[in-house]
């Protein structure tokens, strides 16, 4: 299932247009979590998150929403979340927020890191100065231009007829069991880096490599390239260090895997015809 893109609905921007006097939506981050209001699962949507009693570090503007401004902030450390709102973790946010919301939130944190990250140049470590007109940072006394950054990153449903590959990483706690992914090399394309992914990983080459579709992923910052593949040869060999196991699960008998929100799970219903 495909979802609806977001930019039917969402402008994006980095300078407000002084005009827009509508409330907006405050993308407020302590310590990489969001702040919301845990009953209505909103986040606050006011003229300004002052208005709340708290006092960002740093500010940006992400656009409109629906004619509605979105900004986001970053919040000291210390900052102690006000009156019936919490900090939440992004991750355990889907299915709460509005999805264009939960999306734009990602997008949110995304540059509050590489705000916080880039207030000195790294070429030169003079401080740096927000660009008026472009997502950048442009340091006066060298010109070093800093962009936002994405790490793109494949991840590939390999089938074999009416079974999927599933591996089951050793960083993962408990039983989840999900596809192949990981993150494309300096020179590599993305149907190269799918071949090396699954023959580092489970020791197998395969075929007929097809777009899926993508994903964002702000955790921290990747760019999820989705693909499906089918098995041309070889026998699962994994190294029991970053793949713990990994094994062709029929279609209709799958063992615990990512939830609906992920990339992952679109692929696996996908390929399966579980949706």
């Amino acid at each position: 299932m495909f979802r609806e893109s977001i930019y039917k609905r969402y402008v994006p921007a980095v300078t407000a247009a002084p005009e827009n006097s509508n409330p907006g939506y405050w993308f407020a981050f302590c310590a990489g979590r969001l702040l919301v209001d845990p009953v209505k699962g909103k986040v606050p949507c006011l003229k300004d998150i002052s208005e709340t009693g708290v006092s960002p570090v740093r500010m940006q503007y992400l656009g409109t929403l629906d004619g509605q401004p979105c900004y986001s902030a970053e919040l000291a450390p210390d900052t102690t979340p006000p009156g019936e709102m919490d900090f939440k973790d992004l991750m355990s946010l889907y299915g709460t927020l509005e999805e264009d919301v939960y999306i734009l939130a990602g997008k949110a944190i995304q540059i509050v890191n590489w705000d916080a990250t880039h207030q000195y140049c790294g070429r030169c470590g003079h401080k740096t100065e927000t660009m008026p007109a472009e997502r950048a940072k442009k340091c006066p006394a060298c010109g070093f231009l800093s962009y936002p950054r994405l790490s793109p990153a494949v991840i590939t449903a390999v089938t074999k007829g009416k079974n999927i590959l599933l591996t089951r990483y050793a960083a993962f706690r408990g039983h989840m069991h999900t596809i192949i992914a990981g993150f494309v090399e300096p020179g590599e394309t993305l149907e190269e880096c799918v071949r090396r992914e699954t023959r580092e990983e489970t020791g197998l080459t395969v075929t007929n490599i097809r777009y899926y579709s993508s994903q964002p992923w702000p955790f921290p910052n990747s760019l999820m390239i989705g693909f499906t593949a089918e098995y041309e040869s070889g026998e699962i060999a994994v190294d029991g260090k970053e793949i713990a196991e990994a094994g062709w699960y029929s279609f209709d008998n799958l063992p615990e895997i990512p939830p609906k929100f992920s990339i992952a799970r679109e692929l696996i219903d996908g390929v399966t015809g579980r949706d």
